[in-house]
């Protein structure tokens, strides 16, 4: 018992320590919101809390301002919902046909989608910005989201998930007269709720926070993501510290909140998807 009880208590601390630096750069970027941008330029992003400095005039600049910056955060939002939607059901869809089907060539195909997750995505980018220009798919939003609609490591996710599910269920819908389209979205979908919430979380960060593919692809300002357009606050001729602070920290809000309403469902998914298969 007691060494069961040191175990439990180095973890805690290590998971306590990993935390707080987790949670560092958060109070970092929290605190430098409610400081002038020449407070950033003078010391840089630290950890000082000093009330004396600190006020609201960023967000009001933020709310009130002549920017485009909600312009950009609505792009973003739309992006991340059509791409992580579309992602979660091509995908789904794929590793379902992996898991509850046999036919000629499956463990090739499955394996071509492991190397795929080997590959570093910059070794892609020629020959996809080749691509994206060459079908005419230059600054829109179809460039974006189209290369990651099949995405390999959430069809792996999906396979190793469903391959936790009894087969006898699909059986069972057979039996009952079901068609495979009626037990993929009446049987097989509901069960996946948990793996789904797991998987909209990484792949909505992901989205969220995608900037090297957008940046190549989109030229207008208007359609540009959140990540670009905090980057246009930064040029050469002068350097919009006040906006892109507290405009970084509220990107981070909706990650956050999406986390925090999802983040039972997402450590069952993840859990499940780790042990089963």
């Amino acid at each position: 018992m007691k060494k069961e009880t040191a175990i439990k208590i180095v973890l805690f601390a290590f998971f306590t320590v990993v935390c707080l630096l987790i949670l560092i750069p958060f109070y970092a970027v929290t605190i430098a919101s409610f400081k002038p941008g020449e407070d950033l330029i003078r010391y840089g992003l630290n950890l000082k809390f000093d009330l004396s400095v600190m006020n609201f005039d960023n967000f009001v600049y933020l709310f009130t301002g002549d920017h485009a910056y909600f312009t950009w955060f609505f792009n973003s939002v739309l992006l991340t919902l059509v791409q992580v939607t579309l992602t979660l059901l091509v995908s789904a869809t794929v590793a379902y046909g992996f898991s509850a089907y046999e036919f000629r060539g499956k463990n090739f195909l499955f394996i071509c989608v492991l190397l795929i997750m080997m590959v570093p995505f910059e070794i892609l980018l020629l020959p996809l910005y080749t691509l994206t220009n060459n079908m005419g798919l230059m600054n829109s939003y179809s460039a974006i989201i189209l290369p990651g609609i099949a995405g390999a490591a959430t069809i792996f996710f999906f396979r190793q998930y469903l391959s936790g599910i009894p087969k006898e269920i699909i059986a069972a819908g057979r039996v009952d007269g079901a068609s495979e389209y009626g037990i993929y979205l009446r049987l097989i979908l509901p069960i996946m709720k948990p793996s789904f919430a797991a998987m909209a979380i990484l792949n909505g960060m992901n989205s969220w926070n995608n900037f090297l593919w957008p940046f190549m692809v989109l030229s207008s300002e208007h359609k540009y993501t959140l990540p670009i357009g905090l980057k246009t606050l930064l040029t050469p001729y002068g350097n919009n510290y006040d906006l892109l602070i507290v405009g970084s920290f509220f990107s981070i809000l909706p990650i956050l909140a999406l986390f925090l309403a999802f983040q039972k469902y997402f450590i069952d998914g993840m859990t499940a998807g780790a042990v089963k298969g």
